[in-house]
C-alpha cells in the first residue's frame, strides 16, 4: 500500500509539468491558426509568423522546465544551463543556425533588397525570388534557382540594381588611326538605339595596339536588363560597321594574307532584320517576375491599410467615400494576391511532379 502511495505521489508531482506542457501545446496550435488567419495577405506574414512561433516555443520550453517537480537548486541549475547554451549559441552565431536567423532579421530591417530585384553576390547574379528567415532564393540568368544562406548575403558584398534605373555598358577596342571624337559620336548613337538615355563614352585604356572605349547609358526599365545588354552590343556593331570602321586589332590587320581593300563587315540581309526575337527576361526570370508581382501586390495592400488608418481619424462624407473606395480596393488586391499565390503554388507543384517522374 505504501509503495502504491509513493507511485501516486510521484505521478501527481509530475501533474503540473504535464499540465504546463498541454497548455503550451494548445497555445502554440491556437496561435498558429489565429496568426495564419489574421495575417493572410500581409507582406511579412511568413517572416513574422516564424519569429513569433520561435519565441513562443522557447518560452513554452522554459515554462515546462519551471514546472518540473525538482528542487529549487536543480531548477536553477537547469535554467542556468539553458542560459549558458543560449549565450554560447549567440556567440557562435556567425556559423550557426542562429546566425542565419539574425542575418535574415537584418536583411528585413535594412530593406535594401526585396523579391524581384536584380542582385549580384560573389559570383552569383540573378533576381531574388524568395526571402525567408533562414535563406534567400535567387533565380540566375540560366533560369536556375540558387538557395543562398542569409548569413552569406550579409557577409559578402551585395550589389542590388536600383529599381529607378541602372547604367548598362559595353567595351570595344579600336585602332589608334580612328579619331576618338568620331568613335564617341558613333557609340553615343548606339546607346540611343539600344534604348538607353543620357548616353556617354569613356576611354578606358590606351593599349599597345588599340584604344579601349566604354559606351554606357541609363536604363530606366531594369526588368529588361539582360536584353538591353545584348542590344547595346548589337547597336555598337551596327553603328561602327555602318560607318565603315573595322572592329579588329592592328595585329590582325598586319598579319592577314588578303587584300587591303577587304573589309571585315558582315552584309546586312533583310531576313536577319525580320527575325522575331524571344524576350530573354520572360524566359529566364519567370519565377522572379511572379515573386515581384506578389511583392508589389503586398506592398499596395500595406499602403492601402495605411491610407485606411489615416482616414479613421477623419470625419465627413468625403472621408466615408474614400474609405469605401479604399476598402473595395483592398478586397480586390487581396483576391489578386490569393490568385497569384495559388498560381505560383500550382506551378511549383507541376514542376515537382514533372521532376519526380
Amino acid at each position: 500500500m505504501d509503495l502504491l502511495k509513493d507511485y501516486l505521489a510521484a505521478a501527481l508531482s509530475f501533474l503540473p509539468a504535464l499540465s504546463t506542457l498541454a497548455v503550451v501545446a494548445v497555445v502554440l496550435v491556437v496561435v498558429d491558426r489565429v496568426l495564419k488567419k489574421r495575417w493572410h495577405g500581409n507582406p511579412d506574414a511568413q517572416f513574422k509568423f516564424q519569429l513569433i512561433m520561435l519565441a513562443l516555443t522557447f518560452s513554452g520550453g522554459l515554462a515546462v522546465v519551471v514546472a518540473l517537480p525538482v528542487s529549487e537548486t536543480l531548477r536553477g541549475q537547469l535554467l542556468s544551463l539553458i542560459g549558458i547554451l543560449l549565450s554560447a549559441a549567440i556567440a557562435l552565431s556567425s556559423t550557426t543556425f542562429i546566425g542565419n536567423i539574425m542575418a535574415g532579421i537584418m536583411l528585413k530591417a535594412v530593406k535594401s533588397v526585396r523579391p524581384g530585384d536584380f542582385v549580384t553576390v560573389s559570383d552569383i547574379t540573378g533576381r531574388v525570388t524568395e526571402m525567408d528567415l533562414l535563406h534567400s532564393e535567387i533565380q540566375t540568368e540560366d533560369r536556375d534557382l540558387v538557395t543562398v544562406p542569409n548569413l552569406y548575403l550579409v557577409t559578402q558584398p551585395l550589389k542590388v540594381v536600383r529599381s529607378s534605373g541602372t547604367i548598362v555598358s559595353a567595351e570595344v577596342s579600336l585602332g589608334y588611326d580612328i579619331p576618338h571624337t568620331r568613335v564617341a559620336e558613333l557609340l553615343r548613337e548606339a546607346t540611343a538605339k539600344a534604348g538607353l538615355t543620357d548616353g556617354f563614352v569613356q576611354v578606358r585604356a590606351l593599349g599597345d595596339f588599340s584604344v579601349v572605349y566604354r559606351a554606357a547609358g541609363l536604363l530606366e526599365e531594369v526588368t529588361s536588363l539582360i536584353s538591353v545588354r545584348s542590344r547595346l552590343r548589337e547597336s555598337m556593331l551596327d553603328s561602327l560597321h555602318g560607318a565603315g570602321l573595322e572592329i579588329v586589332s592592328p595585329n590582325f590587320m598586319n598579319t592577314r594574307a588578303i587584300g587591303d581593300a577587304k573589309l571585315f563587315i558582315p552584309e546586312v540581309t533583310e531576313s536577319t532584320a525580320s527575325v522575331e526575337k524571344v524576350v530573354a527576361e520572360e524566359l529566364i526570370f519567370d519565377k522572379a517576375d511572379e515573386a515581384a508581382s506578389v511583392d508589389d501586390i503586398r506592398r499596395l495592400i500595406e499602403e492601402t491599410d495605411a491610407d485606411l488608418a489615416a482616414l479613421e481619424k477623419q470625419e465627413g462624407g468625403a472621408s466615408e467615400i474614400a474609405r469605401s473606395r479604399l476598402t473595395s480596393l483592398k478586397v480586390n488586391l487581396v483576391e489578386d494576391l490569393k490568385l497569384a499565390e495559388e498560381q505560383i503554388k500550382a506551378a511549383e507543384s507541376a514542376e515537382r511532379s514533372s521532376t519526380s517522374k
